[in-house]
């Protein structure tokens, strides 16, 4: 496995690994998540411009996984972290999130967050495994805050989630 960063013509298939990975919420009751459409590719391109979208590709150089972020907060934010199921399990989520802190280092960022899901397991309790903590209200800042409001307009508060911090 490599990471590199993602080329605008593979964006599409950034698409198809993020439906494909989606489909694991439908057997644990969360077909809405399933059925959720990934970002459109002028948004993913915007990550791509930015220097903040990467992809683990397989031994032919095919994406397997992405992982895209933003800055917030002053810390750099995991909108996305998906793997192909086909992939999974090997550690190539966390050798994105690795790699993602690596750049962040490099950059004078202090730590990486993100929102997910608090029960599904490979979510919270995938990244607290990862070096992740549960940040309490007074720690979110006004990014973060804004984050989930979209979040929460957009419907995914029907479940229970958490904001979460690495420190680096």
């Amino acid at each position: 496995m490599r990471i590199r960063a993602a080329h605008i013509d593979e964006l599409p298939l950034l698409q198809d690994i993020e439906r494909a990975a989606g489909r694991c919420f439908r057997d644990i009751g969360m077909p809405e998540i399933a059925d959720d459409q990934p970002l459109p590719l002028d948004e993913l391109a915007r990550y791509e411009r930015a220097g903040l979208a990467w992809v683990a590709t397989d031994e032919t150089g095919t994406p397997v996984a992405y992982l895209i972020a933003e800055h917030v907060d002053g810390n750099l934010h995991v909108e996305q972290v998906s793997v192909h199921p086909d992939s999974a399990r090997r550690g190539i989520g966390r050798s994105l999130l690795d790699h993602l802190g690596s750049h962040a280092v490099a950059g004078g960022v202090p730590a990486l967050t993100l929102t997910t899901f608090t029960h599904v397991p490979w979510n919270a309790p995938y990244y607290t495994r990862c070096g992740f903590h549960p940040l309490d209200d007074s720690r979110i800042g006004p990014g973060l805050r804004e984050i989930r409001r979209r979040e929460a307009a957009h419907g995914l508060d029907r479940w229970p989630r958490v904001c979460m911090r690495r420190d680096l």
